[in-house]
């Protein structure tokens, strides 16, 4: 197959931890052809088209030159028999147009993973309101004193943006609602834009454990993601320990109950972020994680993704 991957610039990647780097190698290795371009490089003038890069992955070792160009073309999306979207947030309205450029190439032909429709249906944040029996407290709002009387309620309150990646923008108002005012005000952009506020859950000492659902299938190992040196946030962008390890009981019957659901919505790759017992994120964008749990466990979840990605081609 011929595979294109619309994703962050190809110099930007790290491909030590890299996903996309991960998926690329792997369908590498299944004998399909890697192309790349970035969403900025798509276009429609009727056909929904890009212009995109044929690149050779060389010796993982060769950290910054690790592939070739062969050639570059512009081409309608349909032509290529698989396009994975694994652009990062933010989910902004460049991201939504990309959505809709990407839902246009879908009814030409094209054959889009995850569905367009599904990354732009699935908000990250706000979808986990669709399954309240494995959530915890949570409120979206941009109102203050909505805001305010929620924390009241809980006294222990994680307030963040809904369109942010990586742990950024999130905090953490205890009991004493030490700068609970300012942190609304600036969250909210002084009550414009809505936000979240989650009841905090202790159990993120634990970590903050990412799930990995591909088509259908559940990954048998969640990725832990360990707050560090006293920091709420156990993201990997701001120095979370991840620690691989198998799911829970608790993960299993999670996991099981949301993976079809998401599959027939065209979600190929959903990652959940679950503490403790309960989601309080289904990740559909870009979610990571494959090379932290191959290098510690052995299971090789690239492997598993291409041959799904395989599966939902035919």
């Amino acid at each position: 197959m011929h595979i294109l991957f619309i994703a962050d610039p190809l110099e930007q990647f790290k491909i030590h931890k890299e996903t996309t780097y991960a998926m690329m190698r792997a369908a590498q290795t299944h004998g399909h052809t890697i192309w790349a371009c970035t969403s900025h490089e798509l276009f429609s003038k009727g056909e929904v088209q890009t212009k995109a890069t044929h690149i050779e992955l060389l010796d993982e070792a060769a950290q910054t030159h690790w592939y070739n160009v062969i050639e570059q073309v512009t081409q309608p999306l349909h032509q290529f028999d698989a396009v994975i979207m694994r652009k990062d947030p933010p989910f902004d309205v460049n991201y939504v147009t990309d959505t809709w450029l990407l839902d246009a190439a879908v009814r030409q032909g094209a054959k889009v993973f995850n569905a367009p429709s599904g990354i732009r249906n699935h908000s990250e944040k706000v979808s986990i309101l669709e399954f309240p029996e494995f959530t915890a407290p949570t409120l979206i709002s941009s109102d203050k004193a909505i805001l305010t009387a929620f924390h009241n309620e809980h006294s222990d309150v994680i307030f963040k943006p809904l369109d942010g990646m990586g742990g950024s923008g999130i905090f953490r108002i205890s009991s004493d609602g030490m700068n609970l005012g300012s942190v609304i005000e600036m969250l909210t952009e002084n009550g414009t834009r809505p936000i979240m506020a989650q009841k905090f859950l202790p159990a993120i000492t634990q970590g903050d454990k990412r799930i990995l659902l591909i088509g259908g299938q559940i990954v048998p190992y969640a990725l832990a993601r360990i707050p560090q040196h006293g920091e709420v946030r156990g993201n990997m962008a701001v120095g979370g320990k991840a620690v691989a390890q198998p799911l829970s009981e608790s993960d299993w019957r999670i996991a099981t109950a949301l993976a079809p659901i998401l599959w027939s919505r065209g979600i190929l790759l959903t990652g959940l972020d679950i503490i403790g017992e309960c989601v309080t994120e289904i990740n559909v964008t870009s979610p990571t994680g494959f090379q932290e749990i191959f290098n510690q466990t052995g299971f090789d979840v690239a492997q598993l993704f291409i041959e799904m990605l395989e599966h939902a081609v035919k």
